[in-house]
């Protein structure tokens, strides 16, 4: 018998299937032997200063470390089939120590698929355990302890209980805050634009006046731009000239981690935590015609690399499917341009192009068909030949005055047969050079310059990428982390800073420069990777970071004022006469009676101490659940109604401009009214007598029954891939609908 341990119980029961009986699959579920929860478990070697970890089998892992060994002995070999990269590298080395294996003697296979051929290529063509690779994965989690344990103590007892730093987290968090200084300093600055319309509808845009080039604030003020209103009214324009040029809309690049997170949150609406576990599933294994198998590559990869055979099954399929003129004559080929890129893998695609998302839909949870269908889509556009537009301009000449018109066609659709376009057809109409045109309307228009966009999660992670800062496997637990931690919220897409996160990086600033220094960290991920490829002594590089890093720790326990100091108020608690006192807190400061835990009593105050009052915005609404009155409350997606008897009763209802939103449509199931409603999975139409009554639609449903053998529910319009359908909200059947 041979054994194969790999990280994960479903990749094991995937590979499993893939093999006879005489193998047998474990899974370690991920790491079995760490450093330790409860203490700082580095030691420092006082003779070469290296820094020494004591690694531990965790209490939970006990389990499993002696359900490997019992089959590790009676195993002829032992294959190690953890994931390809350093952590996976890492992971393999931890499992032959913690069963007292030479980790040098023990085969390692690697695969970026779980298909049957993968697995039985990786079998014939086994190497041994990267050292290079698992003295990078140790540097990194020493580099990452030796922050987390010794400056989050700091910090929790400089400013509050609690806080933590880290290597890449406090350097992101400065990204998200700096981000928010500049909207905070920004100040509009007014523009007028000249809203121009030519005969025939021709828009036009002012590109020259009194001979200079106008630019975005060339015209700043109303005098401004009315005088030159008046000028261009008093012109007469001439056709000077019409171009006509071809532009290429270029096909995107495979998915990689970053890409395939920033898509999915911008399309799906996914976070890229769910988008990676979502990623996972597919990757593991799900349910095929053919049995379970994985059918994505893997999903943590910086890498734009395709297998010559996947590439090939890609040119085939789309010759079959779109015919020869959307197939480029040789594949194409992209390159990597982001700082740190690692090759090792492939992009993420499809394992088997068989399994369309037609048929995947059948066999695929809804969230799991959303991202593979993206993959999909994405892999085969990006082996298809480019869109091809027609680019339109008219140039109008005047005395004082020049405008220009653009329009644009669509020549060939290229990828847009695979993906749709959103791009409209802008048509201008067929006029002639020195031909005389007159002006139809013109019209100034006011605009104030705006700040810079607060980052979204896609974006952060787009901003991470671009700085070199972490890899593809730390990207969406890094997001999360600062959110778990409270230094940010998440509203409506925006990571808005709080408070505490502003007081944490004006200390880190003050006093740890380098550790919130982008330039630094991005640095620090490039000798990580020079330890991965043996270029780069482990231990070096983390003795000259230990050393200095130290000296900074304890010069800051002597410089850091604390912030945690409580102030007497003066003033008597109303509700256990206890002294009240001055807090700071994550979101600023508080009043807290200082008979806490006892008293819980707080108030909230602005920032010179005084008391602000919470006023409660009323509704005319009336529960339906108990009858008390609705009351207006603010949450992540915007305003929503909910129970003045919380917590009591827990009822809510969205609200749309101030109004409940609701469905001339009964409930399909009771006949109550439908009410669209907010949750953290997203929005959706609901019965107003949930509980009892639990019919949920994503789309409003309407009268028309479906027509699918067996099937008795209503079907909803919507668009499905830039089509009219209607979809049953039961079985998700479409079918075509004619728009009048």
């Amino acid at each position: 018998m041979n054994l194969i341990i790999v990280e994960s119980p479903a990749k094991a029961k995937t590979i499993k299937n893939f093999l006879g009986k005489d193998y047998e699959v474990i899974a370690s579920k991920g790491h079995i032997r760490d450093l330790p929860k409860s203490r700082f478990g580095i030691a420092i070697d006082e003779e070469t200063n290296h820094l020494v970890p004591t690694y531990s089998v965790a209490k939970e892992n006990a389990a499993t470390v002696k359900e490997i060994n019992a089959l590790a002995k009676k195993a002829d070999t032992i294959y190690i089939a953890t994931d390809e990269d350093r952590e996976g590298e890492a992971i393999g080395w931890h499992i032959a120590h913690a069963i007292k294996r030479d980790p040098e003697e023990l085969p390692r296979i690697v695969f970026h698929e779980i298909t049957k051929t993968a697995i039985n290529h990786a079998l014939e063509n086994s190497r041994k355990i990267d050292m290079d690779m698992v003295n990078a994965q140790q540097a990194r989690r020493l580099l990452d302890r030796v922050v987390g344990y010794k400056l989050s103590p700091l910090l929790s007892s400089k400013i509050q209980k609690g806080l933590s730093g880290g290597r890449v987290q406090s350097s992101t968090l400065k990204l998200v805050v700096d981000r928010e200084r500049e909207i905070k300093a920004f100040i509009p600055e007014e523009y007028w634009t000249i809203d121009t319309l030519f005969k025939k509808d021709i828009e036009a845009n002012l590109i020259i006046y009194d001979d200079k080039k106008m630019s975005k604030l060339s015209i700043a003020n109303t005098d401004e731009a009315h005088a030159i209103v008046k000028n261009v009214q008093a012109d007469s324009f001439v056709i000077s000239q019409i171009e006509t040029k071809q532009r290429k809309s270029s096909t995107p690049p495979p998915f990689m981690t970053s890409t395939l997170q920033q898509t999915a949150s911008s399309k799906l609406g996914f976070t890229p935590k769910k988008t990676m576990m979502v990623a996972q599933s597919l990757y593991e294994g799900v349910k095929t015609p053919d049995g379970t198998s994985g059918v994505i590559t893997y999903m943590r990869t910086d890498s734009l690399n395709m297998a010559h055979e996947a590439v090939e099954a890609v040119r085939t399929k789309i010759l079959n499917r779109f015919g020869a003129k959307y197939l480029p004559d040789e594949p194409k080929v992209y390159a990597k341009k982001t700082k740190g890129a690692q090759e090792a893998h492939e992009a993420i695609r499809p394992t088997m192009l068989d399994f369309t998302p037609e048929i995947a839909q059948k066999f695929l949870k809804a969230d799991e068909i959303k991202l593979y269908r993206l993959i999909y889509e994405r892999f085969m556009s990006c082996q298809m030949n480019d869109a091809l537009f027609e680019q339109q301009s008219i140039t109008f000449v005047g005395e004082t005055s020049t405008f220009k018109a653009s329009g644009r066609k669509l020549l060939f659709d290229g990828f847009y047969a695979l993906t749709g376009t959103e791009d409209k057809d802008k048509l201008l109409p067929t006029l002639k050079e020195g031909e005389k045109i007159e002006i139809q309307s013109i019209k100034p228009e006011q605009h104030f310059t705006e700040p810079p966009a607060r980052y979204s999660e896609a974006s952060l992670i787009k901003k991470l990428e671009s700085e070199g800062i972490g890899r593809p496997s730390t990207y969406a637990p890094t997001v999360a982390t600062l959110s778990g931690r409270t230094y940010v919220t998440i509203e409506k897409k925006q990571i808005i800073p709080t408070e505490i996160a502003f007081t944490v990086i004006d200390i880190l600033e003050k006093n740890f420069a380098n550790i919130v220094d982008v330039s630094f960290t991005a640095n620090m991920e490039e000798k990580l990777d020079e330890v991965a490829e043996g270029d780069v002594d482990w231990q070096k590089l983390l003795s000259d970071f230990y050393f200095p890093f130290m000296e900074q720790i304890e010069e800051g326990k002597e410089k850091i004022v604390s912030l945690k100091t409580a102030t007497p108020l003066g003033r008597k608690c109303p509700k256990c006469d206890s002294e009240l006192l001055l807090r700071s807190g994550r979101f600023g400061n508080f009043v807290a009676c200082s008979g806490f835990p006892k008293c819980k009593y707080t108030e909230q105050v602005d920032e010179d101490g005084n008391k602000v009052e919470v006023k409660v915005e009323t509704s005319d609404e009336k529960c339906e659940k108990c009858g008390k009155d609705m009351i207006v409350k603010n949450g992540r997606n915007g305003k929503f109604l909910a129970c003045s008897g919380y917590p009591e009763c827990k009822n809510t209802k969205s609200m749309e401009g101030g109004e409940t939103k609701t469905s001339e449509i009964p409930c399909p199931d009771c006949g109550g009214k439908l009410v669209w409603k907010e949750s953290r999975r997203g929005a959706f139409w609901g019965c107003e007598n949930y509980p009892t009554c639990k019919f949920i639609s994503k789309f409003e449903p309407t009268t028309i029954k479906c027509k699918e053998d067996g099937c008795n529910g209503v079907v909803a319009e919507r668009v499905y891939r830039n089509k009219d359908v209607y979809e049953c909200v039961k079985c998700k059947a479409r079918t075509p609908r004619e728009v009048s």
